[in-house]
C-alpha cells in the first residue's frame, strides 16, 4: 500500500516537472523568434534596398540564401545620325562598323565589309529607294577588313582580320535558283610581315595586289602564286592601289611623294615583271593617300602638308617624261585622311576624320562640306562608276551623297566647249550633256523645271 502511494507520487512530480519544462521551452522559444532580425531588417542594416537580396558577409551570418547575379545587358551602342540636303541616302544592314566599300566594274554592285563577320552585296539600282536589296554573305570564324570584286563581279576576295591573309568567294546557285558567293576552301598562304593597308584586283583579271604598312607590295596571281614583291623605300607604306586600268600600281607613304610601277604582261599573258613608271613630286611632307581617275589619265593625293594636288599622268613614262602638277589646293587633313577622285576627274572629295569636303578639279575650290558624316573615323570613300554619288563609312552606316561637284563641272566644261565648237552635231551633243547635267542638279535642290 505504501509502494503504491510513493510511485503515483513520483509519476505526478514527474507529469508537473515536465510540464513546467515544456512551459519554459515555449516561452524561450517564443521569445527568441521575436527578437530574431527579419530579413527586411537585415537588408536594411546592410543598406541594401528591401526588394533586394542581402549578399556577401551579411548574408552568410544570417542564414540567407545568397541571391543569383544579375546579368548586365549591353546597351548597344546608338547610331549615328547625320542629315544634310545632298545626302542621298543611308544603306543600313550591318550590325557592326563598315571598314571598306567595292564597286563591281559594271557599276550594278557595291560590296561593303564589317566587323560583324559579313560582306554586304548591295544592288545599286534601287540606291536612292528607302528600302535597300542585299544578299548576306557571312565570313566564317573571321571577319574581313578590306574586299575587292574580281573583274566579272562573279567573285570577290577579302582580307581577313584575324587569318592575316587573302581568302575567294566565288558565285554558286543554290538549289532555289538564287545565287550565293561560297569562300573556297584554299586561302592565300601568310607572306607580310606588318600589317595589311590594302588589296586590289586588277581590272584585266591577270594578278592580285597586297600591300601592308611596312614596305612590302606584293604581287599574286589569281591562285595565290607570288609573281613578284615591290619594296617601296618610302620608310613606311600609308595607302596603295591598283590602277582602274589595271596597268599600274602606286603606293605612298613618309616620304612626300607617290611612287607607280607598271605590272607588264607579254601578249600571251604571261607574267614578265615590274617596273618603274613614274613619280608624283611636290608635297612638302609624306602623303597619306591618292588616288586614279578611270583611265587612269589623271591622279589626286593629299599630304601632311594641308595641300591637296591634281595630277595630268597621261605621259610618255618610257621616254622618261614626268607627269604634270594642274593644281594645288589647300584643305583640312586630320588623320585618317582618304582622298578619292571621281572616275570622269571632275570632282575630288577629301575624308578628314568623320567629316567630307568635295572640290572641283578646274579651279580647287571648296563646294560642299558634310561635318561629322559619321559618328567613327571614315575608313573609305569612293564615287560610283557614273560620277554621280559618294559613298563613305565608317560607323554602321553607308552614306550616300549626290555629287553636286561633278554636275556643276559639267555644265562649265560644255559651256566652255560649246562656244568653241563649229560642228553642229558637236553642239547638239553638248548642249544635251548641259541639259542632262541641270536637270540633275535642279532635280537635287528640288526646283521646278
Amino acid at each position: 500500500m505504501g509502494e503504491a502511494v510513493v510511485s503515483a507520487t513520483l509519476v505526478g512530480l514527474s507529469l508537473v516537472l515536465g510540464a513546467v519544462v515544456l512551459w519554459g521551452l515555449l516561452l524561450f522559444l517564443t521569445r527568441w523568434t521575436k527578437a530574431a532580425p527579419s530579413k527586411d531588417d537585415v537588408a536594411k542594416l546592410s543598406g541594401a534596398p528591401e526588394d533586394q537580396n542581402v549578399n556577401g558577409d551579411a548574408a552568410s551570418k544570417t542564414g540567407l540564401k545568397k541571391p543569383k547575379q544579375q546579368r548586365i545587358r549591353k546597351e548597344k551602342p546608338q547610331q549615328h545620325t547625320f542629315t544634310h540636303p545632298l545626302l542621298a541616302s543611308a544603306l543600313k544592314g550591318h550590325s557592326g562598323n563598315v571598314t571598306c566599300l567595292d564597286f563591281s566594274n559594271n557599276g550594278k554592285y557595291l560590296a561593303s565589309c564589317s566587323d560583324d563577320r559579313t560582306v554586304r552585296i548591295w544592288s545599286t539600282k534601287d540606291i536612292l529607294e528607302r528600302e535597300h536589296r542585299y544578299m548576306r554573305v557571312n565570313v566564317e570564324l573571321d571577319h574581313a577588313t578590306l574586299v575587292r570584286f574580281f573583274p566579272d563581279s562573279r567573285a570577290f576576295i577579302v582580307w581577313l582580320a584575324n587569318g592575316d591573309t587573302l581568302r575567294v568567294f566565288k558565285m554558286t546557285k543554290k538549289e532555289d535558283g538564287t545565287f550565293t558567293y561560297i569562300a573556297i576552301p584554299e586561302e592565300f598562304p601568310k607572306q607580310h610581315k606588318a600589317p595589311i593597308i590594302n588589296i586590289g584586283v586588277a581590272d584585266t583579271g591577270k594578278y592580285i595586289m597586297s600591300a601592308s604598312s611596312d614596305t612590302t607590295i606584293l604581287i599574286w596571281d589569281m591562285k595565290g602564286e607570288i609573281l613578284a614583291s615591290i619594296n617601296t623605300n618610302q620608310m613606311n607604306n600609308t595607302f596603295a592601289t591598283v590602277s582602274p586600268c589595271g596597268r599600274f600600281v602606286g603606293s605612298c607613304g613618309f616620304t612626300p611623294d607617290v611612287k607607280v610601277w607598271e605590272v607588264c604582261f607579254s601578249k600571251s599573258g604571261d607574267f614578265r615583271e615590274v617596273i618603274r613608271a613614274f613619280e608624283l613630286k611636290g608635297h612638302k611632307a609624306g602623303v597619306y593617300s591618292f588616288a586614279f581617275s578611270n583611265d587612269s589619265r589623271r591622279m589626286a593625293t593629299v599630304s601632311k602638308d594641308g595641300t591637296w594636288k591634281f595630277w595630268d599622268t597621261d605621259v610618255e613614262y618610257k621616254k622618261q617624261q614626268d607627269p604634270y602638277l594642274l593644281l594645288t589646293g589647300s584643305c583640312k587633313v586630320t588623320e585618317p585622311c582618304r582622298i578619292a577622285l571621281a572616275p570622269d576627274a571632275r570632282a575630288v572629295a577629301i575624308s578628314s576624320s568623320t567629316s567630307i569636303f568635295l572640290y572641283n578639279t578646274q579651279r580647287g575650290e571648296e563646294e560642299e562640306y558634310f561635318e561629322g558624316a559619321h559618328g567613327e573615323h571614315i575608313t573609305d570613300l569612293a564615287f560610283d562608276v557614273n560620277s554621280r554619288f559618294l559613298i563613305s563609312c565608317g560607323d554602321r552606316a553607308i552614306r550616300v551623297f549626290h555629287n553636286t561637284t561633278g554636275y556643276r563641272a559639267v555644265v562649265e566644261e560644255m559651256k566652255t566647249l560649246l562656244k568653241k565648237a563649229s560642228n553642229e552635231s558637236t553642239k547638239q551633243r553638248l548642249q544635251q550633256q548641259i541639259t542632262d547635267a541641270q536637270s540633275a542638279l535642279d532635280s537635287i535642290y528640288g526646283k521646278k523645271k
